[in-house]
């Protein structure tokens, strides 16, 4: 039999919509060796969806070395009786036999599900979404950050995944950890089941695919792909802690080799594991994109990490052996124009996509904070503890004297307590802002990176209101509880939204995620949490919500 007619008889059995999808039996698939032993074990995911078409992804798990091919097939209905689309693909050891489809012609607004086949073994299925066009009434969005394998089981990948409604997943970054097993967060991961793999820190191509690979293992991870597409972009993570332009923290050359080196592999895997459009492969790290929801918004991916970040800013570069802060150097260097985190070409295509867009609402899915954090210098620099602080605080409001060393800490001018957020970055922030405000548009924004919870009215260099910022918890990432062991969550988060004027909420010490309900009158976030990530056995629930209205007079986070 030639491989052509091979290759329609597979189609031909693949798409027998009458029988069961547990008893399908596929024809060879061809390629270089046929009638291997094939398994579909890191499950199936869909991404970068759009109105006519989607991503679709698995990996196959074969015997051997040699090329394979993969039968796919999308459908109307979970029995497939009504196929829509269907192909088959070629993959091998040089995409680390991950298979990726773009399923094009398909109708706007529409569920589908898809499944692909190969030498007699079948994908679980998957469930997907199109965008829709036109007038839109509703969009839900289930908004994720730091899922870091060995912090703790996926049960905030579990809950989204129980959910009928949810239009598309986000992922903002931080979808893998690199470090070596033992590392960060990984205290319980033996008791767990849950050491990295492999045990190394993760830096060369092999390395970063293994890791990917184990991730895709987890169950509830494997859930929610198949439960709804995804929208993701990378953090630092991904690469190396605390990235940038041309290098990281967590990157040593003398001993890892050249940045660009090990940027370019961890770039190469996470197109390949992830269910995302690569937009121009001569440039894997062009990874901003944007996708449109009919008139009711435009949602712009953005890379605050990788494509254009200049360095980081240190306080302790700013700090004397006495323990004054030169804060006049500190200001100048950080509002210093000509300082880049999403680099020029990125900032001028946002300006035209937000240009362009008549939609009701502009949301922004990047990684770091973009409101301002500013806290005492002497709580940031470590001066004084944060209880400590409010303990002078509270002397101050009861009338009992402070001491002169007192008085001059409550003084203290406030500093960005985070210089990795755009906080280390004020001109490009005040740019954004400024577009936002001078384009009179209605600005959402999407944080992740800090495992925690916050919500913040976005205001420019003027104190004028431009938008509202939802940060995400993390999936399993331990957030500020283990930096203030001592403090009470509510105690902390209650004294940051003291403190910090644009916040309106803070919850720094629970796992979860935002369920983002977008309508023309009003965007909506759901915080909600469960109750642990250390036992399978989980509850859920939402301890917040907020939301934010259209128009100049609004944007800002009111309470539900």
């Amino acid at each position: 039999m030639t491989q052509s007619n091979s290759r329609r008889k597979f189609i031909r059995n693949f798409s027998l919509g009458t029988v069961a999808v547990a008893t399908i039996a596929l024809a060879g698939c061809g390629g270089d060796s046929s009638h291997r032993s094939v398994s579909f074990a890191h499950g199936v995911a869909s991404g970068d969806p759009l109105a006519d078409r989607v991503i679709l992804w698995t990996r196959v798990t074969a015997a051997g070395t040699g090329d394979i091919d993969v039968a796919w097939e999308v459908a109307e209905d979970s029995a497939f009786t009504r196929t829509v689309a269907s192909g088959i693909t070629s993959t091998g050891g040089a995409r680390d036999f991950t298979v990726k489809v773009d399923a094009t012609g398909l109708a706007a607004n529409r569920s589908y599900y898809y499944r692909f086949g190969c030498e007699g073994a079948v994908s679980p299925v998957g469930r997907t979404k199109t965008l829709p066009t036109g007038a839109v009434s509703r969009v839900r969005f289930a908004v994720f950050s730091c899922s870091n394998y060995p912090a703790g089981y996926f049960n905030v990948y579990a809950d989204a995944a129980k959910f009928d409604d949810i239009d598309v997943g986000l992922h903002l970054g931080d979808y893998i950890y690199e470090y070596a097993a033992g590392g960060y967060a990984s205290q319980n991961a033996a008791s767990m089941g849950r050491v990295s793999q492999p045990a190394n820190e993760i830096i060369t191509l092999s390395d970063y695919r293994l890791r990917y690979q184990q991730y895709r293992t987890d169950p509830d991870l494997q859930a929610v792909h198949a439960r709804i597409p995804f929208i993701t972009v990378w953090d630092d993570h991904e690469l190396a802690n605390d990235a940038w332009r041309d290098g990281a923290e967590n990157h040593t050359p003398e001993t890892e080799g050249l940045w660009t080196g090990r940027r370019q592999m961890a770039i190469q895997a996470y197109y390949e594991w992830m269910p995302i459009r690569q937009l121009d492969p001569a440039r894997p790290d062009r990874i901003y994109r944007s996708f449109d929801f009919g008139n009711l918004l435009s949602l712009h991916m953005l890379d605050t990490r990788v494509i254009g970040r200049d360095k980081q800013l240190a306080h302790a570069a700013y700090a004397g052996a006495d323990g004054s802060f030169n804060g006049a150097a500190f200001m100048a260097d950080v509002s210093d124009p000509a300082r880049q985190l999403l680099g020029q070409e990125q900032t001028a295509w946002l300006q035209g996509q937000m240009s362009r867009s008549t939609a009701t609402w502009q949301v922004l899915g990047q990684q770091v904070l973009m409101a301002r954090m500013l806290l005492p210098a002497p709580m940031v620099l470590d001066a004084t503890g944060y209880m400590a602080y409010f303990a002078i605080a509270a002397k101050l409001q009861a009338g009992v004297a402070l001491t002169a060393a007192e008085q001059q800490q409550l003084a203290a001018t406030p500093v960005p307590y985070n210089l990795d957020a755009w906080d280390g970055y004020q001109a490009a922030r005040e740019t954004v802002l400024n577009m936002a405000r001078t384009l009179n548009k209605n600005l959402v924004v999407l944080a992740g990176d800090t495992h925690n919870a916050w919500a913040s009215d976005l205001l420019d260099a003027g104190g004028r209101a431009v938008g509202v910022e939802f940060g995400v918890p993390s999936v399993t990432s331990p957030g500020f509880e283990v930096y203030f062991p001592t403090v009470a969550p509510a105690t902390l988060g209650g004294g940051l939204e003291q403190l910090i004027g644009p916040l309106q909420y803070a919850e720094t010490a629970s796992r979860g995620f935002v369920v983002l309900t977008v309508t023309p009158t009003d965007t909506r976030a759901e915080y909600r949490y469960v109750n642990t990530v250390t036992s399978k056995t989980y509850t859920a629930s939402v301890r917040k919500t907020l939301r934010t209205l259209p128009g100049p007079g609004n944007r800002k986070i009111v309470a539900v």
